[in-house]
């Protein structure tokens, strides 16, 4: 391994313009000398002194995949398919966030060791600023592809990899991810990297194509190309249209098709600007369930090219109840966010209807709202939600994870800073969540985790409403709304000294508590609008009774993140559009085990379980009467009659299995 000494600025920038000189051509050159500047001048690193990795674990990573949604379920995918192409050859498939921050990634079992060793592991930071020139970071601070090759890492404990890095893009061009393919072999030059780089632009456009057609699934899309051979794979032209033929969004082949230089000179502009095509014949053909495809011009060139529109999903049957015995729970395709307004979060649970209320009434009050309950019980959800019935909602809503950003950071991430701060701050500087959120809503999650000297801060804040960036002496007036969010217990923090008592109180103007999925009411209609929300397949999808019986019965510590995520695990299992027991989780669809856990707790003995009927004592006889007079009154009404009588719904499902009362 060859090694890189610290030298003076200037002469190290010039070691690596002669050496390069020999062997590459300029543009690469010049991009990996800007870095190795940045990595001198700006974050002030040592090539032979490289820290330690900074790794998020745990929440802190869940919350960044989490941010990417459904693109990184498609990414995952395409990523998976990319590893069995290159399969064998020594290379490791990263995929990061738009801050570096590594989310995924595959590679050889014997290999694994290697690559961590070097730093690659799930929640790594690999930005320019943490690991100096790299393939990840570098391709996120140039915006654009990127090959790294051995020594033109900046640290020398990089400089036996070998980075292929590609940006991967939303449907309104803004950077999502980085797509990086990296290799330890000795063998791999740079000019060999140039096929490497070819399978993984062409992964990347495989992600862009399938995540334009899933963000605008409800959307019409016009696909379009030159040359009918093209239409309908990933190299077609695509524009997302409103229903008044506004354009929304556009993939970069439909700027190449059309000759426009950025999605600016297109999106916003209505259909009928564009081609010789009016938004009649586009609903005619919207209207038209057979897809055809028709011949359009552009006005600007008069260009002919091929063109046939995706229609939004419909929506399908009416979802039955669930008084149906042995038949299939079916639920229409209507795939997207769960519960996305105020009205549709309520559903049919007392506690949420009253924070409903609530909400309504002081969504455009100077009052902020702490939100209390478990983790995954949706409290960023409703956070959006009150924020979207409010007169703010057209202002940002600004998102801050306490618990996610490393203490070192979360200072600068929540108030900005100015240029020359710190070491590592970025030339521009950054003005921070607070204000970002200026004249919108403020959203901290996991309060509870903020380290006690940011309290004092962001008291202040609140109490004079102007921030004072890090390095800046000049105070910047904020018009700030709060919603904070927390699972843990704030007067138990109190107690111990963890979180400020003036905070606390200036931050609860209304508290409004969350249920938990085991306890809210309205759980079998949750189950329905969350595999509504999943299913994007365009057609119905049903769930068996016994499998709906198992998810009724399960008790959910993940609440409804943790239902989701078991929705589309099992939609992905199934077939033919139907979820059976088989696609279940085994925690959940193994009752057994369940019910002799819960027996466990409970001080029953499973030959409790299973007496007859006809044998039972008069004292069972009395609570069997009871339970069905209890059930008569709640209409049968399952949740309702637990809580009635204090008990779990486990519990209550016992009772009537060993009294043979069925509620189907």
């Amino acid at each position: 391994m060859s090694k890189i000494t610290t030298v003076p600025h200037a002469e190290f920038v010039a070691s690596v313009v002669r050496r390069n000189e020999q062997h590459f051509d300029h543009r690469p050159d010049a991009v990996i000398v800007k870095s190795w500047g940045r990595c001198l001048d700006e974050f002030n690193l040592d090539p032979a002194n490289r820290h330690k990795p900074f790794v998020l674990e745990g929440h802190g990573l869940r919350e960044r995949q989490a941010r990417l949604g459904e693109m990184l379920e498609i990414a995952r995918s395409e990523c998976r398919n990319l590893y069995e192409q290159t399969a064998n050859a020594g290379y490791a498939i990263v995929l990061t966030d738009a801050s570096g921050v590594i989310l995924d990634y595959n590679c050889d079992q014997n290999l694994e060791q290697c690559f961590n060793r070097s730093g690659l592991l799930r929640g790594a930071l690999w930005s320019e600023e943490h690991e100096g020139t790299n393939g990840m970071g570098t391709c996120l601070k140039e915006d654009r592809a990127v090959i790294v090759h051995r020594d033109d890492h900046f640290y020398n404990d990089l400089i036996d990899l070998t980075c292929t890095a590609v940006p991967i893009r939303d449907p309104q061009g803004h950077l999502l991810a980085v797509l990086d393919v990296t290799s330890s072999s000795s063998r791999d030059t740079k000019q060999s990297q140039v096929h490497t780089r070819v399978l993984v632009q062409t992964t990347v456009n495989f992600i862009e194509y399938r995540n334009f057609l899933r963000t605008y699934r409800h959307t019409k899309v016009l696909r379009f190309h030159s040359r009918p051979e093209l239409l309908g794979i990933v190299t077609e032209a695509m524009l997302a249209l409103d229903d008044e033929g506004r354009i929304l969004a556009a993939n970069d082949s439909a700027l190449l098709q059309l000759c426009f230089e950025s999605r600016d000179q297109l999106v916003g502009r209505f259909i009928d600007e564009v081609f010789a095509l009016t938004r009649e014949t586009l609903e005619e053909k919207n209207a038209n369930r057979s897809q055809t495809i028709w011949p359009i011009h552009d006005v600007r060139h008069g260009r002919r090219y091929l063109a046939f529109l995706y229609r939004p999903h419909t929506a399908g049957p009416r979802v039955k109840t669930m008084r149906v015995a042995r038949t299939a729970i079916s639920v229409p395709p209507h795939p997207g966010e769960l519960c996305i307004d105020l009205k549709q979060l309520a559903g049919g649970d007392p506690r949420m209807a009253y924070n409903v209320r609530c909400a309504r009434r002081i969504a455009d009050k100077n009052v902020f709202i702490l939100l209390n309950g478990e983790t995954g019980t949706g409290k960023e959800a409703f956070a959006r939600a009150i924020h979207a019935a409010s007169m703010r909602e057209d202002k940002p809503f600004i998102a801050l994870n306490c618990a996610s950003i490393p203490e070192t950071l979360i200072e600068s991430e929540l108030f900005g800073y100015k240029h020359g701060a710190f070491t590592g701050a970025r030339r521009e500087g950054m003005r921070g969540s607070i204000l970002e959120s200026d004249g919108g809503t403020l959203f901290l999650d996991e309060i509870g985790d903020m380290p006690p000297h940011l309290q004092t801060r962001l008291l202040r804040v609140l109490e004079t409403k102007d921030v004072l960036p890090l390095g800046s002496q000049t105070p910047v007036k904020v018009d700030l709304h709060v919603i904070s969010a927390t699972n843990r217990d704030l007067r138990t923090l109190i107690e111990q000294a963890q979180f400020r008592e003036d905070l606390y109180y200036r931050l609860n103007g209304l508290t409004m508590t969350l249920p938990p999925l085991r306890e809210r009411l309205d759980l079998e209609s949750l189950i329905r609008c969350a595999l509504a929300a999943e299913n994007d397949t365009g057609a119905t999808v049903s769930i068996e009774d016994v499998a709906f019986d198992r998810l009724i019965k399960y008790h959910w510590p993940g609440n409804l993140r943790e239902l989701r995520n078991v929705l589309r695990t099992a939609l992905a299992l199934s077939d033919d559009g139907i979820i059976r027991l088989a696609d279940l989780p085994k925690a959940i669809a193994d009752l057994n085990r369940e019910r002799r856990s819960d027996n466990i707790e409970s001080g029953l003995a499973t030959e409790d379980l299973e007496t007859p009927l006809g044998t039972c004592t008069p004292l069972e006889t009395a609570e069997r009467d009871a339970l069905l007079k209890e059930l008569e009154q709640n209409h049968w009404n399952v949740t309702l009659t637990a809580d009635k009588l204090k008990m779990s719904r486990s519990t209550l499902y016992r009772k009537l299995k060993k009294y043979e009362i069925s509620v189907s």
